[in-house]
C-alpha cells in the first residue's frame, strides 16, 4: 500500500490544528492537561491518524459521545473524515484510580461509556460547531468539563500520588532503563512496585521504562537532530540495535526510520 504523503514531514498540519490547556490547581492531582484537536478534509480522503501510546487514561468527547479510554500497550489508529473537533482530558499516571475505584489494569486497552465510570448525569460534551474560534471553543470546553469534574471528586489516595512521582521520576530521568533500578530509587521490592503499576497505571513498570526512552526518540526528531541510531539504542539501555527497532516498531507501529519521516526535516525513511 502506498503511504499517505500526508503523514510526511508534517503535512498533517495543513489539516488539522490541536490545542493544550492546563487545568486548574484543584484539578491538578488528578489531571495532566487537556487537550483537543479539528480538522477539516472535506473533499479529501479520510486520514488514518496514528496515536502513540503513554501511561494516561483519557476522557475524550467526540461526535456527542463521551467514552473513557484505558491505557493502550501499543499504537492506535483514529480515522478522520470531514470536518469534525475532539476534546480530551489526560488524567496524571496513576490519579485515575481514585475515579474509577478498580484497578486500572482492568481497563487497560478497553474503551467504555463514560457513564460507566462517571455514573449517570449530563455530560458536558462539546459541540464541533462551537461559535468563535478553535482556542476559544476548547478553552470554554475545559471550563464545562471541570465542572463536571468537581462535582465528582474522589478522596485523595497517598497511592495514587505515590504512583503518579514514580512515572515522573521515570520520565525525567533517561538512565533509569531497568525495572531494579526504578524499585530502588522508589524504595520498593521489584514485586511491590509491579503491584502497584497494575492497580493505579494499569501498565508494568517494564513498559513505562520503555516507552519513555523510546519517547526520547521523538523529541530528538522533533528538535531536527540527526540520528545515530546504533549509538542511540545503546543510549536508551538496548543490548544492540536489532532490539531497540523490533521495540520501537511494536510500539509506534513502524521501524524508527520511517517514522521518522513524519517530522519537517527528516530524511523519507526508505533507508
Amino acid at each position: 500500500m502506498a503511504r499517505d504523503a500526508r503523514e510526511l514531514r508534517g503535512a498533517w498540519a495543513t489539516f488539522q490544528s490541536h490545542w493544550y490547556g492546563v487545568p486548574s490547581a484543584d484539578l491538578a492531582p488528578f489531571v495532566s492537561g487537556y487537550w483537543a484537536a479539528e480538522w477539516d478534509l472535506r473533499g479529501q480522503p479520510p486520514y488514518r491518524q496514528k496515536i502513540v501510546p503513554y501511561p494516561h487514561v483519557h476522557l475524550t468527547f467526540r461526535d456527542g459521545d463521551a467514552v473513557v479510554r484505558g491505557p493502550e500497550r501499543r499504537y492506535a489508529v483514529r480515522v478522520l473524515e470531514g470536518r469534525g473537533r475532539v476534546f480530551g482530558v489526560k488524567f496524571r499516571p496513576g490519579c485515575f484510580r481514585p475515579f474509577l475505584g478498580d484497578r486500572v489494569s482492568t481497563i487497560t486497552g478497553r474503551v467504555l461509556p463514560a457513564a460507566a465510570v462517571f455514573g449517570p448525569g449530563r455530560l458536558p460534551i462539546p459541540s464541533p460547531s462551537a461559535e468563535g474560534s478553535f482556542e476559544e471553543a476548547s478553552q470554554h470546553s475545559a471550563g464545562r468539563v471541570e465542572e463536571f469534574l468537581r462535582q465528582r471528586l474522589p478522596a485523595p489516595d497517598p497511592l495514587a500520588e505515590r504512583a503518579a512521582g514514580i512515572v515522573t521520576l521515570v520520565r525525567d530521568e533517561p538512565g533509569l532503563t531497568r525495572v531494579d533500578a526504578l524499585a530502588g530509587r522508589a524504595g520498593l521490592g521489584v514485586r511491590r512496585l509491579q503491584r502497584l503499576f497494575a492497580e493505579y497505571v494499569g501498565l508494568g513498570p517494564k513498559w513505562v521504562i520503555r516507552r519513555y526512552r523510546l519517547h526520547e526518540v521523538g523529541e530528538r526528531l522533533a528538535a531536527g537532530a540527526e540520528i545515530d541510531w546504533a549509538g542511540l539504542a545503546g543510549e536508551l539501555g538496548y543490548a544492540d540495535q536489532a532490539h531497540f527497532v523490533r521495540d520501537f516498531t511494536a510500539m509506534v507501529g513502524e521501524p524508527p526510520t520511517r517514522y521518522a519521516a513524519r517530522y519537517p526535516g527528516q530524511g523519507d525513511g526508505r533507508h
